[in-house]
């Protein structure tokens, strides 16, 4: 039989050696943050600590369910704002590590995007990811170019983003300067509509598997040489034109609207061909937003623009070390424990 206990907290005196130097005299105490015992000014061990931020990020609970738990299973009763403390000095601590990940963004070589809706103190507003193969970085914002500037930083910045962006159809995205890439997904999802509403279409029918054959003929397309990828690449695109042209003027085509979209966007549609670090789509942006929707399904949102900081701070270093297939835990631990900078 396996069985488990609560485990009740415990009180634990720590006692410091006063020495003096011997060349000024002055007489020094290390403090409890320099040793690792405590994260920052206050009374809960760095175990408790990382206990209730991973309660609070990876298990999405609500502050007065962490409360509960805490309560029941370690018999320790800690008021609302403490909890809320816990996780507001955690964010502190954390925000050094996620200006980095800001910058490693930017000086990746393809970086995905995406946003959704976010309250706050019942409010609408939008949280942002910007992500790579390796790293998470999560913004709070309105639904404006302004977003993708301030995380990508502009043309005139010296460390301003370089690479490829790989987006929806969203017409924030759409100042980028540089190479982009729009999400296929979006189109084939499009597409699949148009075929369930126009089922005794049989033109419609057929232009559309074309279009999703010459879309997996792109993704199983292969070469070494670059100079090979950029013309298959014009070729894709020469070909899809071909398909889109006659409908995107026709008001009688069902498919006009999706047409002139191809059309707009054509030069962003087949950048994964000629860079293979490229996705076709943008799938892996709508997953790392995945577990922040559901916190927003649970809770809400938050209360406060300090509460907001704090879960952006935390979700991109949690994601960061996810993506990097690192144990939260041991990592959240390991932040609190070392010295304050």
């Amino acid at each position: 039989m396996i069985e488990v206990q609560p485990v009740p907290a415990e009180v634990i005196e720590h006692v410091y050696v006063e020495r003096r130097c011997s060349r000024c005299g002055r007489r020094v105490v290390p403090a409890a943050t320099e040793v690792g015992v405590v994260a920052g000014s206050q009374r809960l061990g760095v175990e408790l600590v990382t206990l209730i931020t991973m309660l609070r990020m990876f298990g999405r609970l609500p502050i007065r369910t962490i409360q509960w738990y805490v309560q029941t299973f370690h018999h320790l009763h800690l008021s609302v704002g403490s909890i809320v403390g816990v996780i507001d000095r955690a964010a502190q601590r954390a925000e050094p590590l996620v200006a980095q990940i800001r910058q490693r963004v930017r000086a990746s070589p393809v970086v995905y995007a995406d946003e959704t809706h976010w309250r706050e103190n019942g409010a609408s507003g939008f949280i942002w990811t910007f992500g790579t193969s390796t790293e998470r970085y999560y913004v709070h914002g309105n639904r404006t170019k302004s977003v993708v500037d301030e995380v990508l930083g502009q043309k005139h910045e010296v460390d301003a983003f370089g690479g490829v962006l790989c987006s929806d159809f969203y017409a924030a995205y759409h100042h980028y300067p540089g190479l982009k890439q729009r999400c296929w997904a979006h189109l084939l999802r499009a597409l699949h509509e148009l075929k369930k509403q126009h089922r005794d279409n049989v033109g419609l029918q057929h232009w559309a598997s074309r279009v999703h054959r010459l879309y997996t003929q792109a993704r199983r397309f292969r070469h070494p040489q670059e100079g090979e990828r950029a013309r298959a690449r014009q070729r894709f695109e020469r070909r899809l034109l071909r398909l889109c042209k006659p409908f995107a003027t026709d008001v009688q085509a069902p498919q006009r609207r999706l047409c002139a979209r191809i059309q707009r966007h054509l030069r962003e549609l087949f950048v994964f061909v000629l860079d293979p670090r490229v996705p076709a789509d943008n799938n892996a942006a709508e997953r790392s937003l995945r577990g922040l929707v559901i916190s927003r399904k649970i809770s809400g949102g938050t209360r406060a623009p300090a509460g907001t900081s704090a879960r952006m701070t935390l979700a991109s270093l949690f994601g960061t070390w996810a993506a990097r297939g690192l144990d939260p835990y041991v990592s959240c631990r390991e932040l609190l424990r070392s010295p304050i900078p």
